[in-house]
């Protein structure tokens, strides 16, 4: 790592680190996973740095538990612990079909749910799936904390709205699932093994006896940040599920997501083939989810 960087610090609380970062004006970053920060850095895709900031040992950004306000996923949290906690399956069913999806078992033992946030980019499966369970990010800067909706994390892509000079992205808390509550997520990715999705969906849905009560869904990419599928949301809830109506939903998704053709990933007619069959998918699975109280 030396050639990465001058100095290394082990942080231990996220005062300590928001007060390194910030004295720093400009000359380090935040390490927790470094499944992108490393490379982007060997690259050259970003400037050297003076002083790597660790948080993978700062105890509230590893935690995973159910508190007073819901259930909390510190950022420092890895895909493999997402993929296999209790907890995640249970209330955040899209977000352990999104970890357990993602990257290979190496890089998943090393990659946190903060850096996939953080890169914001607008395909990023667990991203997507935390927008659909209707996640609220906690920030720490040198002036205190404060809680905002996933959504205002980002600016465009690969652009995010966290100031790297002041900003700590510290967890995620999102509601308890309740009964008839239920979530689901699914992707396609290229068959050479490119690791970003040609398209996801996730979905989180209120279902009450044989009606959609409520529901919530994101899809990506589908613009320049991730998105909710707002207007194809309204077209599905307090609706009785049939062929007719997920037909209806998926024709909403397309006029309202902005597909666009990729050179190395996908055009744009193939993900707007995927995307009512990736819609159909997590529809399925999140309603038969929600009716068995998985």
């Amino acid at each position: 790592m030396t050639n990465l960087c001058e100095e290394y610090l082990l942080s231990h609380s996220v005062e300590e680190a928001v007060q390194v970062l910030s004295a720093a004006n400009g000359s380090a970053r935040l390490l927790s996973g470094g499944s992108d920060l490393l490379l982007e850095l060997q690259q050259g895709v970003l400037p050297p740095v003076k002083l790597l900031v660790d948080v993978t040992e700062i105890g509230e950004m590893c935690a995973l538990e159910t508190q007073k306000e819901g259930l909390y996923i510190g950022a420092a949290v890895t895909l493999t612990r997402l993929a296999k906690s209790s907890l995640i399956w249970e209330h955040a069913q899209a977000l352990g079909d999104a970890a357990a999806l993602m990257a290979n078992p190496q890089v998943c033992n090393v990659a946190t749910i903060g850096g996939n946030v953080a890169h914001a980019l607008p395909a990023a499966d667990g991203t997507i799936a935390l927008l659909a369970l209707d996640a609220q990010a906690e920030i720490a800067d040198p002036s205190g904390r404060r809680r905002v909706p996933l959504q205002a994390l980002f600016k465009g892509p690969g652009k995010s709205a966290l100031d790297p000079c002041r900003d700590l992205l510290v967890g995620f808390y999102l509601p308890l699932k309740e009964k008839g509550q239920a979530s689901a997520f699914t992707r396609r990715v290229n068959p050479q093994g490119i690791a970003l999705a040609l398209l996801n969906v996730a979905m989180w849905l209120q279902r009450e006896g044989e009606r959609v009560e409520d529901i919530r869904i994101a899809a990506g990419p589908s613009g320049p940040i991730p998105n909710r599928m707002k207007k194809t949301e309204e077209i599905m809830r307090e609706q009785l599920p049939a062929p007719q109506l997920l037909e209806q939903a998926s024709v909403a998704l397309l006029e309202e997501a902005h597909f666009r053709t990729s050179l190395h990933r996908a055009t744009a007619d193939y993900r707007q083939h995927l995307a009512g069959v990736l819609l159909n998918e997590a529809f399925i699975t999140a309603w038969n989810r929600a009716g068995s109280g998985l």
